[in-house]
């Protein structure tokens, strides 16, 4: 699986991750816009079956010398860059060969696109829902991908503020794993829902910090459950360790 886009998808691809899926989360870092996402597929190598697009916004940096779009800034100077709106016509096209490629490396790829429900304070929160408003446009242009409404699902769903991080802008762990949830339900095959299951168990006892990691207790606790890790890798050869 191949996550690529803002916080978002990288808080989504952690849960992932957690949960044993061979995943690569953003290889060179958070990419906010439609821009960014297809330098990252441009440099990345393997052939993934997934991919995740997420887009955060449609503001982009433009180097003044160059012209060209930057991933990011660098901790240069702002005078060095211009501050652009990339439209929904230019949004689109950028997912498109962004999808192309991925389909170049893998024809059987699937890809599901989603705009991230973080806002952006620093643009002021109506143009932050303009700039949001762009991508959900850009995004229902695309054909070929499949689109899942994590922003939709925090502005309609959880829009009480225990959803929130203190920033009241990132969505808390708890909505995340609401988000996380209703994924699964969505994507994951029934085999996938099976592995999990097994799994919690196990990832329990392995998060699970012991008052005494010395005692014979806890060594044959660990050791019955290395054999279960050891079933499951059996059961389940895509399993990551």
């Amino acid at each position: 699986m191949l996550f690529v886009g803002s916080c978002f998808a990288t808080e989504i691809g952690r849960r992932f991750h957690e949960e044993k899926f061979r995943a690569t989360v953003n290889p060179f870092g958070v990419m906010y816009n439609p821009a960014s996402i297809l330098h990252t597929i441009e440099r990345c190598d393997g052939s993934p079956r997934v991919a995740f697009l997420t887009l955060g916004t449609n503001h982009v940096y433009r180097l003044k010398e160059t012209g060209e779009i930057v991933d990011n800034c660098q901790k240069r100077p702002q005078s060095l860059f211009t501050e652009e709106e990339l439209s929904v016509e230019a949004c689109a096209e950028y997912l498109r060969r962004s999808i192309m490629l991925l389909r170049g490396i893998n024809p059987g790829i699937h890809v599901v696109v989603t705009v991230s429900p973080i806002r952006y304070r620093k643009y002021g929160y109506h143009e932050s829902q303009l700039s949001k408003a762009t991508l959900l446009l850009a995004a229902s242009q695309i054909e070929g991908a499949a689109y899942f409404p994590a922003y939709e699902i925090v502005n309609d769903e959880l829009r009480d503020y225990r959803f929130y991080k203190d920033d009241m802008l990132h969505p808390s762990d708890q909505a995340v794993e609401y988000i996380w949830q209703r994924l699964s339900e969505v994507y994951l095959s029934d085999e996938a829902k099976a592995f999990l299951k097994e799994w919690a168990p196990v990832k329990a006892v392995l998060n699970h910090r012991p008052f005494n990691p010395d005692s014979e207790e806890y060594h044959r606790l660990m050791d019955k459950t290395m054999l279960k890790v050891a079933e499951l890798q059996k059961k389940y050869p895509t399993f990551a360790v």
